[in-house]
């Protein structure tokens, strides 16, 4: 089999307290997150704030700063973003995010249209898709959201219980919400808007980041068989984790040439998902070797039980 890199011998389980600190940091991160969000003061998509989107072409080529100035004039907050590579040339993505009722959304978006032939003439913008989504929807589709990625978690929750001990099962338990609220802080900080394609991509990488934890897992296991009687506890994790570091770089890297290519290759809509994505594996394949074991590795550090 292709080995990125050949046996290795890192004391990872050495740097546990450096690392614990960097993840403290990414966790707190991420409950600020969860907060904006929940109150509405993160940059929302109109899926959870509300508003207006509308993606169109027009028939000629039209620059983006004539576009914004355009319509900037009465809807100073409207996102444009130019889509390129699309079905169709000259695409545009317009939003407004200001909550509106169904009714003021239909008036707006009206109006925009009248703005785009006020500017461009004969130059027609032709609507491929639009949305509107008033306030009171907005608000049921944030808790719809909250409460489908709680309830995966829990379900997640639940399987590993079935499938590990119950150090095991804690510590996956901590690397997989710390996967997701790394994210959801990093999404936040940077501005990222918040939409239901992160969501989506928050519950995938919660199922990656448990798929990576288990392969770490399933060597500490069969490791403790054959060293337990020759080594201390702490010894056999750094152990497996170094007989797996290789597999596990491997299938990382696997994953971020596709969710890569579709970062760079799948467009403007697209983007912020595929952006998610490669955030989740780099902190997933770093919390299986740096938060899952040692958390197991300091549990029996500081309350020998089941491995003396």
């Amino acid at each position: 089999m292709f080995r990125i890199i050949g046996d290795t011998n890192i004391d990872f389980i050495g740097v546990r307290k450096v690392a614990f600190g960097i993840s403290a940091v990414l966790v707190l991160t991420g409950f600020l997150g969860l907060f904006m969000i929940w109150t509405g003061q993160a940059n929302l998509g109109i899926d959870f704030a509300g508003g207006v989107m509308v993606t169109g072409h027009f028939d000629e080529p039209v620059a983006i700063d004539q576009l914004r100035s355009a319509l900037h004039s009465e809807f100073p907050d409207a996102q444009i973003t130019e889509l390129k590579g699309f079905e169709e040339p000259n695409a545009f993505i317009l939003k407004t995010k200001r909550p509106e009722t169904e009714s003021e959304g239909q008036l707006r978006l009206n109006r925009m249209d009248e703005l785009i032939r006020e500017s461009f003439g004969d130059n027609t913008f032709t609507h491929d898709s639009e949305h509107i989504i008033g306030p009171a929807v907005g608000e049921s589709l944030r808790k719809d959201a909250q409460w489908a990625v709680f309830w995966s978690l829990i379900g997640i929750v639940s399987y590993i219980g079935i499938r590990f001990d119950f150090r095991s099962g804690i510590a996956a338990t901590i690397a997989t919400f710390h996967d997701v609220l790394a994210v959801v802080g990093i999404v936040y900080i940077f501005g990222i808007e918040f939409d239901l394609l992160i969501v989506t991509a928050l519950l995938t990488l919660a199922g990656y980041s448990l798929t990576d934890t288990v392969v770490v897992f399933d060597r500490i296991r069969e490791n403790l068989k054959k060293f337990r009687a020759k080594g201390e506890f702490a010894s056999t994790v750094n152990t497996s984790i170094n007989e797996v570091l290789s597999r596990t770089i491997n299938t990382s890297l696997t994953v971020l040439l596709v969710v890569g290519t579709l970062y760079i290759l799948g467009g403007e809509v697209l983007k912020n998902f595929a952006l998610a994505l490669i955030l989740g594996v780099i902190i997933g394949t770093y919390s299986s070797i740096f938060v899952a074991s040692p958390v197991v590795v300091e549990w029996e550090a500081r309350k020998p039980k089941r491995f003396k």
